[in-house]
């Protein structure tokens, strides 16, 4: 997603110019020797609750936020091998656009020395919490990015204070009863024409629980819960990042939430005996690849529930594998890391004469008045896309840890992308973090966009050129390459 810089991107900008190459690099650790030395971490997390008022990303029309559920955080790791140093971060946040991430890392570079491109951002996808991007009729308030982008350098500049010998382990679990794809081939005939005025789209997403028109799920899921932990010396957990691949499950329309994502960070803390420590156990849960990927089973209807008892359910189940895989694991005390980006250009989907003449009546239908409607929606979007340049920039981030290999996408990815880099990848085991360095809409696979569907709908939520996925597992494999 492309949104308008803020003075704070351009502030930011002039702060990562400031600050020297020799400043940056001085503050790398530094050896004569390819081998690792010691292992070290450290971990923190930041607040980035908003204030009440503020709008609310995830939906097709603009909610404003009544009530603070609970609170949001930036959840930050830093690693250290000796040689290279690298910072995770998993925010709290639906989709946060390049610009302000970009501003996160300048000063993080300039206040720990870190390199930029020595950092990942990741959003967790909860439909609640601030719009930091323009999606739909959600925009984003300037001040709230300014803030995330200084809190999540504070989170980092924390767990910087705190990193202290270590040891690290990783592993791979299932948990699979969590995780539905949300496309659906439906029986001929009932699929209603999408918004765009498409008459041809094969599949549906989110059908109706229960329909007797459901043929078949047009995707499969993946089940990994994937972990990477780190323990000190003594054996005191210091954090649990995991990895799953589920869209989110969902809170109240106006509450303020970190739905699942937070409450396994909380679950999991628990369930290791370590949420009452100083220094703090820190856990941080990413999205996977799940563009296509639910908590829905659409073939039996859910008995009915108490607000966010579904999202402790899932939070539960998650984090009962991440113990299950964390109590199994090896801990080393050596291992190499290494971190490698590439920014690659990609063709922009655009509206062309005739949709923008549709468009064009379809929001002068609406004129004076709020949108309301799907089809007014994507006319409005249709519009806006007409303005942006016929290509982009996408930042698509690797790192190795030891025999681990990590993947970092800007986009919603769909899951068959992940699997496929899973099999391909030449480390065993790979994870794949989606929405991360930025914010570049759904990523379905081309033989996807074939089938049509919400996802593949042009907006600013998806936009991105056809082959977007080839040319994006293809460059990951290539930067993999590199550390063969």
């Amino acid at each position: 997603m492309n949104v308008k810089p803020t003075l704070l991107l351009v502030g930011a900008g002039a702060m990562l110019a400031s600050a020297s190459p020799a400043y940056a690099q001085s503050a790398q650790p530094t050896t004569s020797s390819d081998a690792p030395r010691q292992f070290r971490a450290g971990a923190a997390t930041s607040v980035i609750t908003p204030r009440l008022g503020i709008s609310i990303n995830g939906h097709f029309n603009d909610r404003q936020a009544r009530h603070i559920h609970d609170e949001l955080h930036a959840r930050c790791l830093v690693l250290d091998d000796g040689q290279t140093r690298l910072a995770l971060v998993v925010c709290d946040s639906c989709m946060i656009p390049r610009e302000v991430m970009d501003a996160a890392k300048a000063l993080i570079q300039q206040r720990t020395g870190i390199s930029s491109e020595n950092v990942l951002i990741s959003a967790t996808h909860t439909h609640s919490a601030p719009t930091c991007a323009a999606v739909f009729q959600s925009e984003p308030d300037a001040e709230y990015q300014r803030f995330l982008a200084e809190r999540i350098a504070d989170g980092v500049q924390r767990a910087v204070n705190q990193v202290a010998p270590a040891k690290i382990g990783w592993g791979v679990g299932r948990e699979p009863n969590q995780v539905f794809n949300r496309r659906w081939r439906m029986k001929p005939g009932t699929i209603p024409p999408n918004p765009l005025g498409g008459t041809n789209d094969l599949v549906r997403m989110n059908p109706p629980v229960e329909s007797p028109d459901l043929v078949e799920p047009a995707g499969p899921t993946d089940p990994d819960v994937s972990v990477l932990a780190m323990q000190s010396r003594e054996g005191r957990p210091v954090a649990l990042l995991a990895v799953y691949s589920l869209h989110y499950v969902g809170a109240p329309g106006f509450d303020i939430s970190a739905d699942y994502f937070g409450a396994f960070c909380v679950r999991v803390g628990q369930l290791l005996g370590a949420d009452r420590q100083d220094p703090p156990f820190v856990a941080l849960l990413a999205n996977g690849t799940s563009g296509d990927i639910n908590n829905i089973n659409f073939r039996q209807k859910r008995p009915p529930q108490k607000p966010y008892e579904q999202i402790n359910l899932v939070a539960d189940a998650v984090a009962r594998e991440a113990q299950r895989v964390y109590e199994a694991m090896d801990f080393q005390d050596r291992v190499t890391l290494r971190v490698a980006q590439r920014e690659i250009t990609l063709g922009v989907r655009r509206p062309d004469p005739a949709e923008l003449q549709r468009a064009e009546a379809i929001l002068a239908g609406a004129a004076g008045r709020e949108l309301r409607g799907a089809e007014e929606i994507y006319a409005r979007e249709t519009m806006l896309l007409k303005d942006y340049p016929a290509q982009v920039p996408v930042l698509i981030q690797t790192l190795r840890i030891g025999d681990l290999g990590l993947a970092a996408i800007p986009c919603e990815v769909f899951v068959e992308i992940g699997l496929e880099i899973k099999a391909r990848s030449p480390f065993k085991p790979t994870f794949t973090v989606s929405l991360a360095n930025g914010y570049n809409g759904y990523l379905p696979t081309p033989e996807h966009h074939k089938l049509g569907g919400y996802e593949t709908w042009r907006a600013r939520s998806s936009y991105l050129e056809v082959e977007a996925a080839p040319k994006i597992v293809d460059t990951i494999l290539e930067l993999f390459d590199r550390w063969r």
